[in-house]
């Protein structure tokens, strides 16, 4: 966590013109009441780190604020429910802030190419999901920054509370659309193959632009079902939501019905 907040400073020193870079410790994002967030990095004892650049176009004359969210577990070992077997590849789970990763690059990106009339929000909420005495526990119930209860019935369904309050948080910067990456989840890879990302998303425009930004990098996307009557198993009797439901099908649909509501204030 520490790592990507220091590059992703290096990116805001090395683009100053255009870009400002926040980082926040664990303090603060508690003064923030990122519960969700910080619950995830409870166990570990490396400090989580909220990461937030914003890039600025030259001259100013902003017609368009756009926010990229990106998942940034430094390393995930599943929490209390445990990654085990051959399947779940545990010694790769520091792939899981691949996110975070696509994130700052395309920052860096941003800073060579200074594109005009556009101002980017950059969040990454940064942390391990480890195991110790301290640790996040199933059943525990956490609260979001927005007030959102979360039912923690799978603590390997850590993804999806660290973006809960970045998410939040990106919406606070008064920006008019939000697009996320993550590796969220395992039941994308099952349902696409390895060299295909999922793209779920309530609206056809935001869906159009992104397939339209896919034909350019070569990169491939499929479009998902955000299928509402899913939801139902998402419920919780003693909190707003669960942060993963009673059935394991469609876990990637759930994901992302998780992340619609848990925003909605």
């Amino acid at each position: 966590s520490v790592v990507l907040a220091e590059e992703a400073s290096k990116i805001a020193s090395t683009y100053s013109d255009v870009f400002t870079a926040t980082i926040l410790d664990e303090e603060r994002c508690r003064e923030l009441k990122m519960g969700s967030y910080l619950a995830v990095a409870a166990a570990s004892a490396n400090p989580p780190r909220f990461i937030h650049l914003c890039y600025k176009p030259p001259g100013g004359n902003v017609k368009r604020k756009l926010a990229i969210v990106g998942k940034g577990l430094t390393f995930d070992s599943g929490g209390y429910n445990i990654k085990i077997g051959a399947v779940c590849n545990i010694e790769l789970m520091k792939w899981d802030m691949g996110g975070s990763a696509a994130v700052l690059g395309a920052a860096k990106a941003l800073g060579e190419i200074k594109p005009p009339g556009v101002e980017v929000h950059f969040i990454v909420a940064a942390c391990e999901n480890m195991i110790s005495g301290t640790g996040m526990r199933p059943g525990d119930i956490v609260t979001a920054s927005n007030g959102k209860t979360i039912e923690v019935d799978n603590t390997d369904a850590e993804g999806r509370l660290t973006l809960a309050d970045a998410l939040v948080y990106a919406c606070k910067q008064g920006v008019d659309k939000i697009i996320d990456l993550a590796t969220l989840t395992g039941f994308c890879r099952v349902a696409l193959g390895p060299s295909i990302a999922g793209i779920l998303t309530p609206s056809d425009e935001l869906h159009e632009e992104v397939a339209a930004a896919s034909e350019v990098s070569g990169e491939k996307f499929w479009r998902l079902p955000l299928e509402e009557s899913y939801w139902e198993t998402m419920k919780s009797g003693v909190a707003d939501m669960l942060n993963t439901g009673a059935i394991p099908q469609g876990g990637v649909i759930t994901a992302a019905l998780f992340l619609k509501q848990v925003r909605i204030v």
